[in-house]
C-alpha cells in the first residue's frame, strides 16, 4: 500500500515534464520552406487574397544633425528608421520550437515595403540593414540607420538667429493607399522624447522637436504619406563673435576717429581702410547666404546699413578737408599782397628822389643867372629846355599818381570783399560741420541698431 501511494506521487512530482528537445532557428525556418531558392516570399506584397491591405507602421528616431549648408539648402540628418508590417505566409507555434518565437534571416529572402523620402537627393551613404526580424504571427520588422541628404527651404530673414524646419516625408514608389496603410508608431511628443534621449550630436544646430504629421495624396494613386518635421535653432554664439560684433568695433573706431586731426590725410586713410574690412566681412557672408532668398536678411541689411553710415562719414571728411583747404588760398593772397606794397614803397621813394634832383636842378639854375654873355644864353635855353622837360614829368607824375589811387581804390574794394570771410572763416564752418553731423550720426546709428534689435527679436 505504501508502495502504491509512493509510485502515485511520483507520478504526480514527473507530470507534464518533457524531455529537453534540441530546437534552432534553422528549424523555424526549414518549417516555413525559407531558402534562397523559394522566392514566394519575396516576390510580391505578402497578402493571401490582393484585397487585403498591408498595414506599414513607421517610426522614425533623430540621432544626430551632421550638417545644414544653407548655401544649397541642404539637410543632412543621421536617423534610425523602423518598418513593421505583416506577412500573411508567416506563422509558428512557438512551443513546437522549443519557445522560439522571433527569428533574423537576411533581408533579401522577404517582400519589404518600398518606401522612399521625397527630399532626398542623394543615395544613402549609410549601408542597409543586412538582416531583418520575423516573429511567430507573422510580423516582420526591419532597422536601419541611414545618412540622409536632403533638401530643404531656409527660411535666413533672421539669420544667425533663425529657427529652421525641414521635413522628411516618406511614401510609397509605386503602392496605393488601397494596397499599403502607411501608419506612424509614435505621435509627435512620444518621437520628440525618443530623438533627444537618442541624441548623440547637434553640431551647430539645437534640436527643438520633431512632429509627425500624416496625411493622404491628391494624387491619382491616392498613397498615404508620413511627414516628420524636424525643428531646430541655429548655435548664434559663434556668428556673433566672428561676424556681428567686428563690424560694430569697426563703427566704434570710426566714431573714434572724429577726435583726429582733419587737416593731414591720416583720418581719411585711416576710414578707407575700415571701409574695406566691412567689404571683406561681406565678402564672407556672400558666401554663407542663399542668393534665392525671397526676403533680403536682416544681417545683410545690418552690413549695407554700417557700410553705408561709414561710407557717409567718410564723404563728410572730405567735404571738412575741402573746406579747411579754402582758408589757405586768402592767405597766399595776402603773401601776394604784402609784396606788392613793398614794391610800391620802392617806387615812392624812387620818386622822392627824382623830385628833390629836381628842385636841386632848378636851384642852380637861379644861382647861375647873373650875366648874359652867350654861354649864358646858352644856359637859360638849356634850362628852358630842361624846365620843359620838368613840366612834362610832372604831369607824367600827376598822371601815375591818379593811376595809383585808382589801384588803392580797387584793392580796397577787394580788400572789403576779401574781409567777409576772413583768414579761419571755413576752419570755423567745418568745426559747426563736424559737431552737428557727429550728434546725427550717433542718433541714426542708435536707432538702426535699435531697429534692427527689434526685427530680430519680433521674428
Amino acid at each position: 500500500m505504501m508502495l502504491f501511494g509512493s509510485l502515485l506521487l511520483l507520478v504526480f512530482l514527473t507530470d507534464g515534464v518533457r524531455p529537453e528537445q534540441n530546437c534552432s532557428y534553422q528549424d523555424v525556418l526549414n518549417y516555413l520552406n525559407m531558402s534562397r531558392n523559394n522566392e514566394r516570399f519575396s516576390m510580391s506584397r505578402p497578402v493571401k487574397n490582393y484585397r487585403h491591405t498591408t498595414p506599414v507602421h513607421l517610426e522614425v528616431v533623430l540621432y544626430a544633425i551632421l550638417d545644414v549648408v544653407e548655401k544649397e539648402q541642404k539637410f543632412i540628418p543621421y536617423v534610425w528608421t523602423v518598418m513593421r508590417w505583416n506577412n500573411e505566409y508567416i506563422s509558428w507555434d512557438p512551443n513546437q520550437f522549443c519557445g522560439i518565437d522571433n527569428v533574423s534571416l537576411p533581408a533579401e529572402l522577404l517582400w519589404k515595403p518600398d518606401l522612399a523620402i521625397v527630399e532626398m537627393t542623394e543615395k544613402d551613404k549609410a549601408p542597409p540593414s543586412p538582416y531583418l526580424t520575423i516573429n511567430a504571427k507573422g510580423d516582420v520588422e526591419v532597422q536601419n540607420v541611414q545618412v540622409l541628404v536632403s533638401t530643404c527651404r531656409m527660411q535666413i530673414y533672421t539669420f544667425p538667429f533663425d529657427i529652421q524646419s525641414c521635413n522628411l516625408t516618406f511614401k510609397s514608389v509605386i503602392h496605393a493607399a488601397k494596397d499599403i496603410r502607411l501608419r506612424a508608431s509614435d505621435n509627435s511628443s512620444e518621437a520628440t522624447e525618443e530623438s533627444r534621449e537618442a541624441m548623440q550630436t547637434q553640431y551647430e544646430w539645437l534640436f527643438i522637436n520633431m512632429t509627425v504629421t500624416p496625411r493622404n495624396s491628391t494624387d491619382l494613386l491616392s498613397q498615404d504619406i508620413i511627414v516628420y518635421t524636424i525643428k531646430m535653432k541655429r548655435r548664434s554664439a559663434l556668428y556673433i563673435v566672428n561676424f556681428i560684433l567686428p563690424i560694430l568695433f569697426f563703427l566704434c573706431l570710426d566714431l573714434a576717429s572724429f577726435l583726429m586731426s582733419d587737416t593731414g590725410g591720416e583720418k581719411l586713410s585711416f576710414k578707407i581702410t575700415v571701409l574695406l574690412a566691412v567689404t571683406v566681412l561681406q565678402l564672407i557672408l556672400n558666401d554663407i547666404l542663399p542668393s534665392s532668398s525671397n526676403r533680403i536678411p536682416l544681417i545683410a541689411v545690418y552690413c549695407i546699413g554700417m557700410f553705408a553710415l561709414m561710407m557717409l562719414s567718410l564723404l563728410e571728411t572730405i567735404v571738412l578737408m575741402y573746406l579747411i583747404e579754402k582758408d589757405s588760398a586768402p592767405r597766399d593772397n595776402k603773401k601776394n599782397r604784402s609784396l606788392r606794397d613793398k614794391c610800391n614803397q620802392g617806387k615812392d621813394n624812387y620818386n622822392n628822389c627824382h623830385e628833390e634832383m629836381h628842385s636841386w636842378t632848378q636851384c642852380s639854375s637861379i644861382f647861375d643867372v647873373s650875366g648874359e654873355t652867350p654861354s649864358e644864353l646858352l644856359s637859360m635855353t638849356n634850362e628852358r629846355q630842361s624846365r620843359k622837360m620838368v613840366e612834362d614829368e610832372r604831369v607824367l607824375e600827376k598822371v601815375s599818381d591818379e593811376l595809383r589811387e585808382m589801384e588803392k581804390t580797387l584793392s580796397l574794394i577787394l580788400s572789403s570783399r576779401r574781409d567777409e570771410f576772413k583768414p579761419g572763416y571755413w576752419s570755423t564752418v567745418a568745426k559747426r560741420v563736424n559737431k552737428v553731423f557727429f550728434i546725427f550720426y550717433v542718433i541714426v546709428i542708435t536707432v538702426f541698431l535699435v531697429y534692427l534689435f527689434l526685427m530680430w527679436k519680433s521674428e
